[in-house]
């Protein structure tokens, strides 16, 4: 289902709730809690922002600033090497 298909989806169903404003509060704070969890989720972006991460990846590789696995080590045990706190 596209974007617009679930838009459209959205809005027929909001019309339907539109005279109740209970239901339509409670929408309210479901979209506003939605809308926090994007905002709070660094991994939502929009194409534009993906592309320009991956071309700013692409020139770290380029100049040699990357790290790969060691023989026999877990991503797990990489990113503890690379100073994440997992």
């Amino acid at each position: 289902m596209t974007a617009l298909n679930l838009k459209a989806e959205i809005d027929t169903n909001i019309g339907i709730i539109a005279n109740d404003e209970g239901l339509m509060k409670r929408l309210a704070r479901y979209v506003k809690k939605l809308a926090a969890e994007k905002q709070a989720d660094d991994s939502c972006m929009t194409k534009e922002e993906f592309m320009a991460k991956l071309e700013r990846a692409e020139k770290q590789i380029e100049k040699g600033e990357y790290t790969t696995l060691m023989p026999g080590e877990t991503v797990v045990d990489m990113l503890k090497r690379c100073g994440y706190d997992i």
